[in-house]
């Protein structure tokens, strides 16, 4: 893959991409020519170069994953993150070694790190700088050596045609801000049993008025369908898009994201091709008795949902 070129100006100059573009990069806001190429020997109608028994692994309907020492895991580095196994399934499930993953609300940069396990090129974006530096820390922390770049790109994720071609994107995977969750101070039981400094605490990425995580659902799923209406030509024909994602609880009424979602992404062009049920059982540490006696109520905290859609097929 030619990815250590981009587009300077009018004309094209082979330049080293770095790990981080900011603000102040010169690359900030040019189209990067990136010409992804498999470097498998698969065959052409191999929708991965995933072996028969993973395949089978990857038609059960409930998913769980398990965090490793490389993950971040403090809630004040980044709020809300999920594990590299995750996103290197979701990789290795829809793409070839080779081709190019793009992740719009790329946070901590697992999605980033996962494609550099898996010999995967990939770019993220995000609006926090102290995030995409984040990224770029954890990518220069990786000892493998592969044919891939992986990049972090501070910038809005309504600008990501800026930076890339149609056609070029084989996996678009993402947990992007569930509307505004993280928005409010934390008071439920939970968070007063547990000594991990969370009561009272707004655990929001930021306050920026583009951060689709102060939005309320209504308003944050048209944002969502806007952002991901400019992203399906980026995509190829039957290329997957993956969005993580949870319901919440709000004044005693279940918000139903994943549906809100589902909804508008099929108005944009999208087809959804499969639910999955991420169970979160086996890494959530001590439950709150949520509602008890009176109020029976499930907490997102023990699932959520992997909403797999496609680039329908061009006719």
């Amino acid at each position: 893959m030619k990815s250590d070129t981009a587009s300077c100006d009018k004309q094209t100059t082979k330049i080293k991409i770095p790990q981080v573009i900011e603000e102040s990069s010169e690359f900030y806001g040019k189209k990067l020519l990136l010409n992804p190429e498999r470097l498998c020997s698969c065959k052409p109608n191999h929708l991965s170069c995933i072996t028969a028994k993973e395949w089978l692994k990857g038609q059960i309907g409930v998913w769980q994953f398990s965090y490793e020492k490389r993950d971040i895991r403090n809630k004040k580095v980044h709020p809300a993150t999920f594990p590299i196994s995750l996103a290197r399934k979701v990789i290795e499930l829809f793409t070839h070694e080779g081709e190019l993953v793009l992740d719009p609300f790329v946070g901590s940069g697992t999605t980033l790190v996962a494609a550099s396990d898996t010999n995967r090129h990939a770019v993220g974006f995000d609006l926090n700088e102290e995030y995409t530096r984040l990224c770029g820390e954890r990518l220069a922390a990786q000892e493998l050596f592969n044919n891939t770049h992986q990049l972090a790109i501070q910038d809005d994720a309504r600008n990501i045609g800026n930076y890339l071609s149609e056609e070029n994107l084989s996996l678009i995977f993402s947990s992007p801000p569930y509307a505004n969750l993280l928005n409010r101070k934390r008071k439920n039981k939970s968070r007063r049993d547990r000594k991990n400094e969370q009561l009272g605490k707004i655990e929001q990425y930021s306050q920026d008025a583009r951060d689709l995580g102060i939005l309320e659902l209504e308003h944050y799923t048209t944002a969502m369908g806007d952002i991901y209406e400019k992203l399906l030509p980026l995509l190829k024909p039957k290329a997957h898009c993956v969005i993580n994602v949870a319901d919440m609880w709000w004044e005693n009424q279940r918000i139903t994201i994943h549906i809100s979602l589902i909804e508008e992404l099929r108005k944009r062009g999208y087809e959804l091709r499969n639910i999955i049920i991420w169970d979160r059982t086996n890494i959530v540490n001590r439950l709150g008795i949520f509602g008890w006696p009176s109020n029976y109520i499930t907490m997102g905290v023990t699932f959520e949902y992997l909403l797999d859609f496609w680039r329908p097929p061009t006719s």
